[in-house]
């Protein structure tokens, strides 16, 4: 019989329970060799890899002498991130298009400088001819977030200066994928849903005086209109989630990419393989599911014994996906509250109201005050859990009507600014590729040859 592609076969099965010893490791080496696992050491502070103008996140000190025990806060370029949302709220703008300038440029803009740029994001907001049917139309799938990859590296072969790293390439390549990503997404999704699920194919092409979140929807949307609150909280998370350090996975990729000198399109495509994990931006779609889980098995979502005793099973093993986790609650760095989620739930809390959902609000509300309660009574913990900004993103997605298969490219559209500014950042201070050490503990053998094998 021919092996078909994509078959797990016997053999294979076979062949990996056999490797299986050949690749498990003792935790205990760990502790024995002082590893720090995840590159974090045991309170959670994460290991100094390098340094970064770009972002701060800060742990406020409560005096009590416990590590990482405060409230969060997040600065970008140096100023507090809740100060800039405040800023563009208060002035009535759209807020996302003046992040990534500050990302990129270190400064604010001025008026016209915002200006300026925005119509050089609106003129670079073109795909190449016939990318659409030669790209993103052809094997389309359900995982957008593979289809975006697949994109930015065919795009590499419409780049005639494609490997060229000077700073005002790398910026212009940049500057071109930030505004292509929601193109993308949205252009992805709908082949997807065309080819696969029999719906009618519509593309919308973006509008140079609409900002990227009013783009998005524009572009999702078959009847192409949105509500001002819709398209206000949707650039709110586009702003939450531009930018969070150089250490968090994807842009720490972005890092280790960079320094080998490859080129734009391969670190991006890089990052966006990292994001696309579960652990890092498919963890607001683990949310929404976890959450459609419990409004099935609790019958009263406002009893906090009923809730609470679902969390218990979740942290058991025995509820929703039996991975004994809590999802969209903890953070590696954050402990009584990440900044982001804590600016986030207030407009949450309007838009549920615009859309008649407001009890699913409160049992969001509900889980997020009940969950450290129960983590804190089920697991010895160092240091506080609390709601990350994945908690309410994905809720916010589907107030939208964004199919959950957009969740993490949206995480991406955002992103993509940070990791752009920290690409740049790695080619002008870096000459050194990365490379960490492993201790390698495999214990010496002698070679054998094949006629005294065993099988």
């Amino acid at each position: 019989m021919r092996y078909k592609f994509s078959e797990l076969t016997p053999e294979i099965v076979r062949l990996a329970d056999m490797s299986l010893d050949g690749y498990r490791i003792d935790p205990e080496l760990y502790t024995q060799y002082d590893v720090k696992r995840g590159l974090r050491d045991i309170n959670g502070n994460g290991v100094v890899a390098g340094l970064t103008n770009i972002s701060t996140i800060k742990v406020l000190d409560m005096g009590d002498g416990m590590p990482n025990h405060g409230d969060g806060k997040l600065y970008y370029r140096g100023i507090d991130v809740e100060d800039i949302v405040a800023g563009f709220i208060k002035e009535k703008r759209f807020g996302f298009e003046e992040t990534v300038y500050l990302l990129l440029f270190g400064k604010m803009p001025s008026e016209s400088e915002l200006h300026e740029f925005g119509k050089i994001l609106a003129e670079f907001r073109e795909l190449p001819s016939n990318f659409m049917r030669d790209v993103i139309m052809k094997a389309p799938t359900d995982n957008m977030m593979n289809t975006l990859a697949k994109s930015v590296l065919s795009l590499y072969s419409y780049d005639d200066k494609a490997n060229d790293i000077s700073i005002p390439n790398v910026l212009r390549q940049s500057i071109e994928l930030i505004t292509l990503f929601p193109v993308i997404s949205a252009y992805a999704y709908h082949a997807y849903k065309y080819a696969r699920l029999g719906g009618s194919l519509f593309i919308h092409s973006p509008q140079p005086e609409l900002s990227i979140a009013e783009n998005l929807l524009y572009m999702l949307r078959e009847d192409r209109s949105y509500t001002e609150l819709e398209a206000r909280i949707l650039d709110l998370a586009l702003v939450l989630h531009a930018e969070h350090g150089g250490g968090n996975n994807s842009t720490f990729t972005v890092h280790v990419v960079s320094s080998s000198g490859t080129d734009t399109y391969s670190a991006i495509a890089a990052a966006l393989g990292s994001l696309k994990g579960p652990k890092h931006g498919g963890a607001n779609i683990k949310v929404v599911m976890m959450i459609d889980d419990m409004k099935q098995n609790v019958k009263d979502w406002t009893n906090e014994e009923e809730v609470k005793a679902y969390l218990r099973k979740l942290l058991h093993k025995e509820a929703f996906d039996r991975a004994g986790l809590i999802y969209g609650m903890g953070h590696a760095v954050y402990s009584q509250s990440d900044p982001r989620a804590k600016v986030f739930k207030g407009f949450v809390e309007k838009l549920s109201s615009e859309k008649g959902r407001h009890e699913e609000f409160a049992l969001y509300s509900l889980v997020e005050r009940l969950a450290p309660e129960v983590i804190a009574e089920e697991r010895r913990i160092y240091k506080g859990v609390c709601a990350n900004v994945d908690f309410y993103s994905g809720f916010v997605y589907r107030m939208l009507g964004i199919p959950d298969e957009l969740f993490t490219p949206l995480f991406a559209t955002a992103r993509i600014a940070g990791w752009s500014a920290h690409r740049i950042e790695e080619l002008i201070n870096s000459n050194k590729i990365i490379r960490p050490a492993y201790k390698a503990i495999s214990p010496m053998r002698e070679y054998t040859d094949m006629e005294n094998r065993i099988d």
